[in-house]
């Protein structure tokens, strides 16, 4: 029996173990879903903490609860190491870790690359490698299948190498790994064929493409088609705000259009471990090929200057009550990147909030969902929510509009609003 077909009798009785490289808000629930598809998955991450609360039953990601992590491991079904030797052991490895932006805003695929090399290590005939950690175009062929075919081992025959998008949505209720359509693209049609195969009994919708760049690519065209849209709408708030016009009115109204439009809303900023960063894989990407893409670095420069924009009207809610920034206190409503999550990752309202600082504001925030900041140079505490802390305040800024806020109680105590999300909805004549 060749590998291959090995591998395919594995999965379809369900013996495969999978291996999952990166316990975090991507790889934790890809991990539960192999186990709820019959998979005994085995788990590593490099923070101890992480791995021993996980083996004790208790989840560290929203998403997952701590619930579902303690039947996996009293069924026998899930643990979680950090010892990176047994990486021999799974049939199958997903590489789940961060891709993060540099300074200079180039790629950082070193967790991508201690990923590989520890994988190589201990690569055996008829083990599978699927990364998930969104790239550059070119990534998985140029970069792991050389250290992975380096062991003397053939891809498509003895290994098989593939690339599988990520395409989690912290706090998402509908959308989740299982229904989310999957996209996985193999380095050989071999590698494909068992890719599908492991995958299929966990994802209900696998979406099938030709190489493993089309799939690397695919992944960063949606973030890109997100950060380019929110970026004209961005710009759109500020042309509004220029002309003394409602920029929610002017989109809700052309959001009746039945087709040929799709609704975004403007905001401080981009935030997360998707939208600000993906496009700029891309754009690296293609300076070295020497084209420059547009599109990407205008959307990129409008989108990270909202915060500016936002603070701006900050400083002009307060000229009209006689109050300079300076020495003002500013309550921050919402530091998590998007409403109902807790994760702060490329946060606009970090930069709000050096920005407020830098001009003297005495700045403090509230978030059900985040109790403590601490982020280059900002370490804060959320304070209570409650009408004599908004009444306390000299401007309130809206910046993630958390569902479980009372944003009446805003709009009644507060002294001065800036609201980035329209949560508090205006009052309409006629309406």
């Amino acid at each position: 029996m060749t590998p291959a077909e090995l591998l395919l009798r594995k999965a379809e009785d369900r013996s495969a173990v999978f291996g999952i490289v990166g316990l975090g808000y991507v790889g934790l629930p890809l991990g539960m879903e192999m186990v709820r598809a019959g998979y005994r998955v085995l788990g590593f991450d490099v923070k101890q903490a992480a791995v021993d609360a996980l083996n004790e039953g208790r989840s560290h990601i929203q998403d997952v609860s701590s619930a579902a992590v303690a039947a996996a491991v009293q069924a026998g079904k899930f643990e979680a190491t950090s010892d990176l030797t047994r990486l021999s052991e799974p049939d199958a490895i997903a590489i789940c870790v961060p891709t993060p932006l540099s300074k200079t805003k180039d790629p950082d695929v070193s967790y991508v690359l201690a990923a590989t090399e520890s994988v190589k290590r201990t690569l055996r005939r008829g083990q599978l490698v699927v990364l998930e950690s969104t790239t550059y175009p070119g990534t998985t062929r140029e970069l792991l299948l050389p250290a992975l075919a380096g062991t003397g081992l053939t891809v498509g025959e003895d290994f098989f190498l593939a690339f599988s998008p990520e395409r989690v949505d912290p706090g998402n209720p509908k959308w989740h790994t299982r229904n989310t359509p999957k996209v996985v693209g193999g380095i050989t049609p071999a590698c494909l064929q068992v890719t599908v195969a492991l995958y299929r009994h966990a994802i209900e919708t696998l979406v099938s493409v030709s190489s493993t760049e089309a799939a690397e690519l695919v992944k960063i065209l949606e973030n890109t088609f997100r950060s380019v849209n929110i970026g004209l709408v961005n710009e759109m708030a500020i042309v509004c705000d220029k002309l003394g016009v409602d920029v929610w009115e002017v989109i809700d109204a052309a959001a009746t259009k039945p087709f040929g439009f799709m609704k975004f809303t403007p905001g401080p900023g981009l935030g997360g471990h998707c939208i600000p960063i993906d496009p700029h894989y891309l754009a690296w990407k293609m300076r070295a090929l020497n084209y420059k893409t547009r599109f990407i670095e205008i959307a990129g420069e409008v989108n990270s200057e909202m915060p500016v924009f936002w603070v701006g009207k900050v400083m002009d809610r307060l000229n009209d009550r006689g109050r300079a920034l300076r020495g003002s206190r500013i309550l921050v409503l919402g530091v998590a990147y998007k409403r109902d999550i807790d994760d702060v990752r490329e946060s606009p309202a970090l930069d709000i909030i050096r920005l407020l600082e830098r001009q003297g504001a005495k700045v403090s925030y509230h978030d059900p969902h985040v109790a403590r900041i601490k982020d280059d140079g900002i370490e804060l505490a959320s304070v209570p929510f409650s009408a004599d802390c908004i009444g306390a305040a000299d401007c309130v800024v809206i910046v993630t509009d958390h569902s479980s806020v009372d944003y009446a109680v805003v709009a009644r105590h507060a002294r001065a609003i800036v609201d980035t999300r329209r949560a508090i909805k205006p009052q309409r004549e006629g309406s």
